[in-house]
């Protein structure tokens, strides 16, 4: 089956003290036209895909396929109960240039570039039985405003100017035809909104007043609440008389009052997914060095916009050809050689240095489950990064499809990796697993650190020797002689004799000893 996909990624309000944070929740959908719409396993469109969140409002190809121990005859599936599993998902767009080859990582890099202008429109809607306008129009005109702590100013900048959201405008606020509950439906147990239907009648209630034409994605802010989260990801309706796919978010009046909320929706709307960090729980929302996992945690904040995003990691970033070449380095899995170099904070906004490290591993059979981890600089400077915890290296293990989870040397991990442990600062070692990689942070520059990766750890240390201390070995019985070499002998210890101890036994007469003792 062919059609465009659709991801959308619940995320909850951040949880209230002494609360259990809500868990987030990720929908997959094939969007094959107008009132043709199919569910996707997730576990399964993740493992066909390869990199589910690079084909993100693309088109695709789903193959389907049956479990070996269920006959092809749709006969005995029927009768069985048996059901397709997905056996593939491949883009049939056109494929950028870097996804026709692995890269140096050992990753194939299949998403597409993200660039030039994204323009944005906002909708602003109202529930029939909900009165209350939270926000006038100018408020979220505004947010799309490139002055610091804006939304076309934070993008621009996390970017390095390859997108702006020149053209973006709001509209509303406009009147849903049905009250809240009826966009409530009850899913598994939990009432779950019904996403598509509340873009298709906010979309169609503001249709007459704006010009949908050219956009790149829809913000719809609604006066009360979902079903607990705000949503972002993509959708599709008729925009202008045309059935049109495009980025979207939905958020209740909790997420549009602070722009982190807002833009870690929009992050979705680009493709971007959950990071996360190492302490191995289900919460997501734990890494606040990273405005796709903890957007409330360490962040700035604005006296009209609340709280300000942080910027996304380093390796998202590049995968939406936002990094420029220049500034990532790749060090093989094979390296034998020490590295040294200077490695500025992602902050940092035109450099001649290096902004991302990639240290690769062996590439798997599967270049999607290579396993590779990275290294970056975070400096708490700015509009938006003065709040993160330090000024530190961060390192972030890429697994899961393209999950980035920041690495926490601390024994257990912590819940937030916002402690020591997820700083690499000046004089900090650190090495991957396997230790083929060892990193250490050699001192503080003015942007950024100077750093050093080497393939084991006395590659890092002085050039004098290493002192090494004779291996000692205790054993109750004597070590089995191997046959074609024997052990000699252990030569008795020399014992200082005395007296009559030196003269033979018939000489041991009691004058001479006598003699002897003087």
């Amino acid at each position: 089956m062919q059609g465009t996909l659709q991801l959308q990624w619940a995320d909850p309000p951040r949880a209230q003290p002494g609360r259990t944070q809500a868990q987030p929740h990720l929908d997959a959908w094939l969007d094959m036209g107008p009132g043709r719409r199919v569910a996707l396993d997730v576990t399964q469109a993740q493992r066909a895909a390869g990199d589910l969140y690079a084909l993100a409002n693309r088109r695709v190809a789903v193959s389907y396929d049956t479990r070996a121990t269920v006959a092809a005859s749709s006969k005995v599936m029927a009768a069985s109960g048996a059901l397709p599993v997905i056996s593939a998902i491949v883009p049939t767009d056109r494929l950028p240039q870097r996804a026709l080859a692995m890269g140096a990582d050992g990753r194939v890099m299949a998403s597409a570039p993200v660039l030039g202008a994204t323009r944005w429109v906002t909708l602003m809607c109202k529930f029939a039985d909900i009165a209350t306008e939270q926000k006038p129009r100018s408020f979220f005109q505004d947010q799309y405003g490139n002055a610091p702590g804006q939304l076309g100013h934070y993008w621009s900048e996390v970017s390095y100017g390859q997108i702006n959201l020149a053209g973006s405008s709001a509209h509303g606020w406009y009147t849903l035809p049905k009250p809240r509950a009826s966009y409530l439906a009850d899913v598994n147990g939990r009432q779950k909104a019904q996403l598509s239907e509340l873009f298709s009648d906010c979309a169609a209630a503001a249709d007459a007043d704006v010009d949908f034409a050219g956009i790149q994605g829809v913000n719809l802010m609604f006066n009360g609440e979902l079903d607990g989260s705000a949503w972002g990801g993509g959708a599709c309706t008729t925009l202008d008389g045309t059935y049109t796919c495009t980025r979207v978010t939905w958020s209740p009046p909790w997420s549009f009052a602070n722009l982190a909320p807002l833009a870690h929706e929009m992050g979705h709307g680009y493709g971007l997914p959950h990071s996360n960090n190492s302490d191995g729980d289900s919460d997501t929302y734990d890494n606040p060095w990273d405005v796709m996992s903890d957007a409330w945690r360490n962040a700035t904040t604005d006296a009209t916009y609340g709280l300000l995003p942080k910027h996304p990691n380093m390796y998202q970033r590049e995968r939406l050809g936002w990094l420029p070449a220049s500034r990532k380095r790749v060090v093989a899995a094979d390296n034998r050689e020490t590295q040294e170099f200077v490695l500025d904070a992602g902050s940092v906004l035109k450099t001649a240095n290096t902004q991302l490290v990639v240290l690769a591993l062996p590439a798997q059979p599967d270049p999607y489950k290579t396993v590779i981890y990275t290294l970056e600089a975070r400096r708490r400077t700015g509009t938006y990064e003065a709040n993160l915890a330090g000024d530190a290296v961060i390192i972030h293990r890429l697994v899961d499809y393209g999950i980035a989870y920041s690495v926490d040397r601390d024994t257990p991990a912590a819940n937030f990796s916002s402690n020591e442990g997820s700083m690499l600062k000046v004089g900090g070692r650190w090495n991957t697993p396997d230790e083929l990689h060892w990193v250490e942070v050699v001192s503080a520059t003015a942007q950024g650190f100077v750093v050093r990766v080497g393939p084991r750890q006395r590659s890092m240390s002085s050039p004098a020797p290493v002192l090494e201390r004779p291996t000692q070995v205790a054993s109750s019985s004597p070590a089995t002689p191997r046959p074609s070499a024997p052990t000699p002998a252990a030569r008795p210890q020399s014992v200082r004799r005395r007296g009559c101890d030196v003269l033979p036994s018939l000489l041991r007469l009691a004058p001479v000893c006598a003699w002897l003792e003087r």
